[in-house]
């Protein structure tokens, strides 16, 4: 199975945001396991904005996840998607180009509209447990 997780999963662990943390934290092990895992590369771009900085954590991420390589094509995909969301739907571009099975968020709603389908942590941990 291959996942994208989304930046709200990584921050619930980078800022330890309970309720989130427990799944968000499960996501990140079962990638450290040897699960096919990527973000996005605004993601990292994201994370650096809100944990000012934030080198340590990404540097952990980055032995744990793929960052998929996209560009021009994608970005106008993600621009022209019927998604209402414009950041989600960058994701959505990043996923789909990478092939992801799914993509890994708690926002799960204003995915609705993603060729990816967006599964929650706690949903994908139980289909991970399958």
């Amino acid at each position: 199975m291959r996942i994208l997780i989304d930046t709200d999963v990584l921050l619930d662990v980078a800022l330890a945001r309970t309720p989130h943390l427990s799944d968000s934290v499960g996501v990140l092990e079962w990638a450290e396991a040897g699960g096919c895992a990527a973000v996005a590369w605004h993601s990292l771009c994201n994370c650096s904005y809100l944990l000012k900085g934030g080198r340590v954590f990404l540097k952990r991420l980055l032995q744990i996840v793929e960052v998929p390589e996209v560009g021009t094509q994608d970005a106008r995909w993600a621009v022209g998607s019927p998604m209402a969301d414009l950041e989600d739907a960058f994701q959505a571009a990043v996923a789909l180009a990478w092939k992801a099975d799914f993509i890994v968020t708690r926002n799960v709603a204003d995915y609705r509209r993603s060729p990816v389908a967006a599964i929650s942590p706690s949903g994908f941990l139980a289909k991970a447990a399958e």
